[in-house]
């Protein structure tokens, strides 16, 4: 009897349609991307969702700036989706649903739950008598508030007095200290957490979730009452319920394993969000993932600070998996990165071309030289005694690989900086080996035997290499692959024992013999 797959609900937030994706953008796709590649490479049954964010005051603006009449938003909108689709396919980002808070099965949604909560009595009408930044779309109390700024993107807040619809997060507050704390995964990195529990010890306000529709109409109307529309996070924050309703996997996928968003944005999901789901008597997310900031010098990179670095220019210049490994080696996800095109290529320089480049084009260069293109037969014996220890070294080396990258992944912490750096100190270990073993000496001698021993060790590097790289650099594992002579798709391939380091280590060979290689092109050509 087969077993049932494990599920694996993973979610990207929805992003704001005011303006262009950027590599900010790009960075929590890539990341996300690596995430579900890798269950499913597990056999795991994933579904990843991301999706845009539709409506607010801010999308309004932009609307109007554009030279569209009120009540054209959404051509707006559809205009900006696309190209959020178009980077996403670039990026050769794999999601299975890309839901948009226009859509009317989200709607539906959104009425359904402020329908629920208002029978329970958590949503109430009253005056809101404070702060609002529309760049953030957030409510601000007075004691938040210093110089007339938003404490968030210390840009001007408009002063708000008027009837609005509130939802009861007040009472809710001491369960949720409570749940953060008897859950320590559910907010990541912990020092999220931390921050989180801070903004907590302060009385938490209840929420004004509507809009007079006299001052901003684009937006779902409140379904009891048509002179208002929600609060535009109300709104997105249910793409994550209405995105699996849409598709009608709700039963299967939900509660979701991760949420991974910007730091940005971690009050809205680790506060907002659970109060929501507890008024609904949900189960709530595994773990909230709150990452930093990609930075040009000392300013955080915006639309509206206009110091944004499109994703389209770096692929077209350095291709796209060069991107993807940039971004996920440069920084441990959750700290903050500065981005610097030279920091790119030369990391392009060092780990792709000279590393990984060099490894793939010596080795099969070495098997066209001495074998005919053909992967030898592996001896019984390396040949000296050095050269079974050094032999050894890489055995361990590609041994240890798989357990490791299964650790660092699965892992709360979401290490996909380690695990690159893990597979890349195999393939530096591999052409160190190269080095040390020197196999043209060995041709010299006519010692063929330990030449093809060298090789076979080589070859199972790469074939390692491959795999462990293929949910980070999709298009260069199967490159590889192909280079490599392997049958078949890569992804066909897989065997999830070996993934999940359950085979038996001592058959770690698993590269073929008589298989013909085909060299191509340099993977990686020097900039």
């Amino acid at each position: 009897m087969e077993m049932e797959r494990k599920k694996f609900y993973i979610t990207t937030p929805i992003y704001y349609v005011n303006a262009e994706p950027h590599i900010g953008h790009a960075y929590t796709q890539i990341a996300v991307d690596a995430i579900a590649r890798y269950h499913k490479m597990l056999g795991d049954e994933v579904f990843f969702l991301t999706g845009t964010d539709e409506h607010g005051e801010k999308v309004e603006e932009a609307s109007l700036k554009a030279g569209l009449e009120k009540g054209r938003e959404k051509e707006f909108v559809d205009g900006i989706v696309v190209n959020f689709k178009k980077v996403w396919d670039a990026l050769d980002i794999k999601y299975d649903y890309f839901i948009r808070t226009t859509d009317k099965d989200h709607k539906e949604v959104v009425r359904e739950f402020l329908n629920e909560m208002k029978k329970k009595g958590d949503i109430y009408q009253g005056e809101y008598n404070g702060w609002f930044c529309t760049p953030c779309e957030t409510f601000w109390a007075d004691a938040q508030i210093s110089g007339g700024v938003c404490p968030d993107c210390r840009r001007p807040v408009e002063r708000i007095r008027e009837k609005n619809y509130f939802f009861r997060m007040g009472k809710y507050q001491k369960w949720l200290v409570e749940y953060i704390n008897d859950n320590p995964r559910f907010i990541m990195p912990e020092y999220r957490k931390n921050e989180v529990l801070g903004f907590l010890r302060e009385e938490l306000n209840d929420l004004c979730i509507s809009r007079p529709k006299k001052r901003m109409s684009w937006g779902v109307e409140l379904p009891f009452d048509s002179n208002y529309v929600v609060y535009v996070w109300f709104d997105a924050l249910l793409n994550y319920v209405s995105g699996l309703k849409a598709r009608r996997k709700f039963e299967r996928f939900w509660p979701a394993d991760f949420h991974v968003i910007a730091k940005d944005i971690l009050r809205h999901h680790a506060v907002y969000w659970p109060i929501m789901l507890k008024s609904m008597g949900m189960s709530l997310p595994g773990t909230i993932f709150a990452h930093g900031w990609w930075k040009l010098g000392e300013e955080k990179m915006s639309k509206s600070r206009g110091n944004i670095v499109s994703p389209l220019r770096l692929i077209e210049k350095y291709g796209v998996d060069p991107v993807r490994y940039f971004v996920l080696k440069a920084v441990r996800l959750g700290l903050d990165g500065a981005f610097s095109e030279d920091a790119l290529a030369g990391m392009y320089n060092t780990d792709l071309a000279n590393d990984l480049g060099n490894l793939l084009n010596r080795t099969l260069t070495m098997v066209e030289k001495y074998f005919g293109g053909l992967s030898p037969q592996v001896p019984d014996s390396a040949g000296d005694e050095e050269q079974q220890k050094r032999s050894g070294r890489i055995r361990d080396a590609v041994r240890a690989l798989f357990p490791a990258i299964k650790e660092r992944l699965l892992s709360p912490g979401l290490l996909l900086k380690e695990t690159l750096e893990e597979i890349m100190s195999v393939v530096g270990k591999a052409n160190k080996y190269i080095e040390e073993s020197a196999p043209w000496k060995y041709a010299k001698q006519g010692n063929t035997e330990a030449i093809e021993f060298i090789i076979a060790d080589l070859l199972e590097v790469l074939r390692a290499a491959a795999i462990g790289l293929l949910p980070f650099m999709p298009r260069t594992a199967r490159t590889m692959w192909n280079q490599l002579g392997l049958e078949g798709d890569i992804e066909d391939k897989l065997d999830e024992g070996e993934l999940s380091g359950l085979k038996d280590p001592s058959g770690w060979r698993r590269f073929p013999s008589g298989t013909r290689v085909a060299k191509g092109e340099p993977l990686f050509p020097r900039i």
